[in-house]
């Protein structure tokens, strides 16, 4: 097939867990004119829900934005109405560090469960050759069971700390409504403790894969703390010298509307896209993580810099097996608090927020009126932030893929939009492609 040919690459529909589009790419002459990832779902307004509300109810409200990464919009609801508040948590005495340490806890489970779901039922069978998880498990029973397991005693610990593994009840600003006991906690030793080892084989599994060639060189925008890889907290780094405060955020990046999305697209005043999720985390962060996770990471080729996309894969993996050892290191510490939440009375104000979902960077910003009440509410998704990236991916693969055969494109095409991870969990295989030649 030659590569001097048009085009057009049209996917009428992909299913999201949290929206609907479409993709198109349009190439003549060997060359590609137009990429579009189209999301066409109606907006769902959950900035405008939040206004007029009692500064508390957010924490609960946005948990519901996202069934597979509550946790990151709750701990960045969290953030940035304390810091409208002028509560800093974490420095509020032996207490407020115990509450800082079941956050990190909370989040460590929504690693678990969110990155091992992508690896075994999203990602993995683009790489095998197989229609869905279901089909793998045919051919890799115990590998299949192992990534089950992973997930469950990720669920796990988000119903210890939580109160359910979906959708939180628990948390609230200060902290918590209820503080684990340590008999629930120590609970959890056991499945983690399998966990870590079903993880290792997991990723050794994974770097067997075939990994298709896609070099790019993007911004990497993640938080950087200085003392430990991040979750809730920190500044804002890049691997090209952005190193901001949160508050700051919204004067480096800019969201623009397209015409093509309901979802805004995102990118840095002073450039132009960037990316974030785990390749962002993994560069700005590498000196932060364990000895054992390096190691394996060197076992399994994966540097301090991944700049092939497909391998984002073992990126996953690798931060899956420092949540399981962040939380057994938290767990080992636990003392129950005396109080399971530091009291957050509301005040006029302006607060900021920043997490790392599993996807990548989530940004909260709150200002709350003389009345208690919110005013205003803007909240920035890492799939917003990655769309212009995502585009970008694409159109490089597929300009220097244009010989493939059909069945092959559509193939890659695919593996180049979930490399993401963008809020897919309904379906594995969401792209159905059509290529129309002219």
């Amino acid at each position: 097939m030659a590569a001097e040919r048009n085009l057009d690459l049209h996917v009428p529909v992909l299913a999201r867990v949290e929206g609907e589009g479409a993709m198109h790419v349009r190439v003549a002459d060997g060359r590609v004119l137009d990429v579009r990832l189209e999301i066409y779902e109606p907006p769902r307004f959950f900035e405008s829900f939040l206004r007029g509300r009692e500064h508390g109810e957010p924490v609960d409200i946005t948990a519901r934005i996202c069934g597979i990464c509550p946790v990151a919009y709750q701990m960045s609801a969290c953030h940035a109405i304390e810091d409208a508040c002028g509560v800093d948590v974490a420095s509020a005495g032996p207490d407020g560090a115990v509450i800082r340490e079941l956050r990190r806890l909370l989040y460590c489970g929504e690693w678990i469960e969110s990155h091992v779901l992508h690896i075994g039922f999203l990602h993995a069978p683009d790489f095998l050759g197989y229609h869905s998880g279901i089909d793998i498990a045919a051919d890799h029973p115990r590998m299949v069971e192992g990534i089950l397991a992973l997930k469950k005693a990720g669920n796990a610990v988000v119903e210890a700390v939580g109160g359910r593994p979906i959708h939180p009840v628990n948390v609230r600003l200060g902290g918590f409504h209820r503080a684990p006991t340590r008999a629930e906690l120590d609970a959890l030793v056991g499945p983690l403790t399998d966990a870590r080892e079903q993880c290792v084989a997991m990723i050794r599994w994974t770097a067997g894969f075939e990994f298709p060639e896609l070099q790019r060189s993007w911004e990497l925008v993640s938080l950087r703390h200085e003392g430990e890889y991040p979750f809730n907290e920190g500044r804002i780094v890049s691997n090209r010298g952005l190193d901001i405060d949160v508050a700051d955020f919204e004067a480096h990046s800019v969201e623009e509307h397209v015409a093509h999305s309901t979802a805004l697209h995102s990118r840095l005043r002073e450039g132009g896209p960037y990316h974030v999720g785990p390749l962002a985390r993994w560069a700005n962060n590498h000196d932060l993580l364990p000895a054992p996770v390096r190691d394996l990471a060197a076992e399994v080729g994966v540097g301090p810099v991944v700049d092939n996309p497909f391998r984002s894969i073992l990126v996953r993996g690798l931060e899956t097996l420092y949540a399981i050892d962040e939380a057994q290191r938290i767990i080992a510490g636990y003392r129950p608090p005396a109080v399971s939440a530091i009291p957050v009375p509301a005040r006029a104000g302006e607060g900021y927020g920043a997490t790392e979902a599993p996807r990548g960077l989530l940004y909260h910003r709150y200002v709350i009126g003389d009345d208690g009440l919110v005013a205003e509410a803007r909240i920035v998704p890492p799939t917003a932030q990655n769309q212009p990236t995502i585009e970008d991916d694409l159109r490089v693969f597929v300009e220097a893929n244009l010989a493939l055969d059909h069945e092959v494109l559509a193939h890659r095409c695919e593996q180049v939009i979930r490399n993401y991870d963008p809020c897919i969990s309904c379906s594995t295989h969401f792209l159905d492609l059509r290529i129309e030649h002219r």
